[in-house]
Order: structure tokens, then sequence, then C-alpha cells
């Protein structure tokens, strides 16, 4: 089998939401537990933190990982989607699975497989455990792909659970209220087992304690403890200060990832770390090397991604509201002389909150991003007309870029955004 062969069964023959949407989701665990047993259960064999969150569950997944690499810990890192290579998803100390190892392991298992029907998620789960056995880590980051009950992640018990936030995203699937998603999300916390909660939102805690009390598990509201204090903003790094119940904890550290909402999800990672301090100890110089260098360490790319500075062009992946609505402040805490923003979007999202929260007086050029779950550049065209956005659309996201670069001057903004798949067909 050739790589390319691998990447057809993968992509092709596999169930995939991310391309497809809610057909490829499943609403039990039987497959990924029966592919568990056919493996005798690889996540058995080491520690694990498992993420869960509406937005920020990838960058605290990664600021971890760098920081427990800092560390010298054996670190491996499951998140998704990817950007650009499939490999992304499973590495090992910031380097990805080999390709000789995802082909090996699709012929070792296939026809075994098969027989369960797994979707590309539970798959690739699947191979992640696998691959972190097989590497001997001494921890593993295990982000969830989609809720938290029924993610196919959640077979494994971890050390400590984590739930970043809980926004409005995927709501046809895990429910529509905010305590409804929540109560999903809630569904990585194990018996026993500390969590943390990024972001104390007053309509949704109560169904964090509620299941916590229940379960026995030590929770902590990372908010409560940690505050985190922009202090200087640079391009590609910003500087911050860091309180711990109202006492400096860490001055003028330095982080590579500047969106502003990365002030959120360092509380989460600095909770976490501090939780899990005594089995895996952590040092201050750790931290600050970990967070300045969270992109070269663990390869994490698409948030408040920089391209260019002239014309400033910035790309960012959030995609439901609340994560909009952080880039949009961001954006306008930026001086420039005129906004061009690229804009596409999947059609299953709830365009018409996103739509509402962007600038009218930019210039809009809407793309339709190249999955099948994307939204027709037309259509979401009509769409903004009804909130004051004026813009043309465009048959691709290069051609939207390419005609935004023309009509761009040296001192505008080019954003580019509003879908991972916007983001991944420029980076």
């Amino acid at each position: 089998m050739t790589w390319q062969q691998a990447l057809d069964y993968l992509f092709a023959q596999l169930p995939m939401f991310h391309r497809i949407g809610a057909a490829a989701y499943k609403n039990n665990l039987d497959n990924s537990l029966a592919l568990d047993n056919l493996l005798h259960h690889p996540h058995k064999n080491y520690p694990c933190i498992h993420i869960a969150g509406t937005n920020g569950k990838g960058s605290v997944s990664n600021m971890l990982a760098a920081i427990y690499q800092s560390a010298g810990y054996r670190t491996g890192l499951f998140t998704s989607p990817h950007l650009k290579d499939f490999r992304e998803r499973i590495r090992v100390d910031g380097k990805m699975i080999s390709r000789q190892y995802v082909i090996r392991f699709i012929e070792n298992h296939r026809t075994e497989f098969e027989k369960i029907q797994p979707s590309f998620f539970e798959w690739t789960a699947a191979l992640a455990f696998d691959f972190f056995r097989n590497k001997k880590i001494d921890i593993a980051i295990i982000e969830t792909g989609l809720g938290g009950r029924l993610d196919s992640t959640n077979i494994i018990t971890p050390d400590l659970s984590v739930i970043t936030n809980i926004g409005w995203d995927h709501a046809y699937l895990l429910g529509n209220s905010l305590q409804k998603i929540a109560a999903e999300k809630a569904g990585i916390i194990k018996s026993g087992v500390p969590v943390v909660i990024g972001e104390k939102q007053e309509p949704v805690k109560a169904v964090f304690e509620n299941k916590a009390k229940d379960a026995a598990s030590p929770l902590v509201f990372a908010s409560e403890n940690f505050k985190i204090v922009k202090k200087a903003e640079l391009v590609q790094r910003m500087k911050v200060d860091i309180f711990h119940k109202r006492k400096q904890y860490l001055k003028d550290v330095i982080m590579d990832l500047t969106g502003f909402y990365q002030l959120k999800n360092i509380c989460s990672v600095l909770q976490a770390v501090q939780m899990l301090n005594r089995k895996f100890p952590v040092e201050e110089k750790h931290i600050r090397k970990g967070l300045k260098q969270v992109k070269k360490i663990t390869g994490f790319n698409g948030r408040w991604t920089v391209l260019s500075k002239q014309p400033m062009i910035i790309a960012d992946t959030g995609h439901n509201r609340e994560g909009i609505s952080e880039v949009i402040k961001q954006i306008e805490s930026i001086k420039f002389s005129r906004l061009h923003i690229i804009l596409g979007m999947v059609a299953d999202k709830d365009v018409n909150s996103v739509l509402r929260m962007f600038p009218r007086n930019a210039e809009y050029y809407f793309c339709k991003p190249s999955v099948p779950r994307g939204l027709d550049a037309g259509q979401l065209c009509e769409s903004a007309k009804k909130f004051g956005l004026s813009g043309k659309s465009f048959f691709s996201v290069k051609s939207a870029l390419k005609t935004a670069k023309i009509n761009a001057g040296r001192g505008d903004l080019i954003f580019i955004g509003g879908s991972t798949f916007v983001v991944s067909e420029i980076i």
C-alpha cells in the first residue's frame, strides 16, 4: 500500500465528520470499545490528560504538550482536525506519526476493523492510542473530537480531565441549550479523577459541579485561581504577567500564540499543570519555554497566524459565535487603513448568528471551503447582505485571497477565517 492509497482509504472510504457532517457521528462508544479490545487496550499503558470544550481545547492541548516536552517528558499529542497533513493529528514529542506506521496499521488491522465498520475518527483514535503505546510515552494529551460523553476518545480513564468552556457549537448533535451541551462535555468526567473547568460560566457551572459531585471528582475552576494580564503585544509575540489567587505567579512571560483568547486558555493550562505537579513535576523554566515556543515544539498552527505584514494578513480557525467574537475583538484593536475579510463557512453551522457579529465597514470576499460540508459562496454572500455585509463571492479560497491582495494597500488588514477548512487552504 502506498501513502496515497492509505489516504484514499482513510478519507474516501471511512465516514468522516469534518467532511460530511452528522452522517459520520456515532451515538455510542460500541465501535471504539470493539477496536480497543482488538488492540488490547493500548491507552492503559500510559497516563493521559483528557481535554474537551467548545473553544480552546486545541490550544490548551498544544500548550500542555509544549510544557511537558520542555520538562523532558516523552509526550503524545492527539488533536483534530488537521490543517494540511493527516499526520498532524498524532504526534510524539512534536514529530508526526510516520507514513509507514499508518500504512502498516491499516494493512495489519483493515480486515478486522472493517467487520466493526468504524468511522474515520474512531479509526484514527485507535491508531493514536496504539502508536503512543509503541513509542512508550510518559504522558498523552488527548483532545476530544466532538462533545465528550460519546466521543471516541472517551474510553480512556485519564489522570486529569479538562473542560475549557461551553458555547454554541454542534447544538444539533449535542443539545439545544448550553446546559445540554455542557452535560455532553461533562461526560468525560470519570469517577475520582480530578477535573479542571477553564471558565466559570454561571449558566452551566452547576452542571459540572453536580457531575463532579456524583463522580466524587475534585473540581477546580481555573478562572477563579488564575488571571492573565497582557503587557505588550508584538506581531509574533505577546508578553503577559500571570497571577495566582491575586499574587504574582510569573512575570514577563513571552507567548508565541498571540490571540487574545489565549489569555483564557493559559488559565486552564496552568491549573492542569499545578494539579498534576506531584506526578509530573514542572519548573518555571519549562512553563516559560513551552509557552514561548508552542508552534516550534508541537507544530501548532492556524490560531491568529500572521502570514504577512504589508499588508497585514492574519488567519484564524475560529468558527462559532464565541470564537468569532474573540477574533473580532482583536481585529478591532489593530490599526489599519481598510479591512478585507475572506470568509467561508460550512453549511451545518448557525451561519446567521456568526454573520451578525462581523463589522460592516469591511470589504468581504465570500468563498466555499473545498469540502462537501462547505457552504456555497453565493448563498453565504446573500445571507451576509441581510446583516449589511457587502462583497463578492469567489469560486475558491485562493482566488478570494488573490483578489484581496490586489485590492489591499500596504496599510490594510486582510483577515482569513470562518472555518478551519478555509484556513487550511491558505496556510
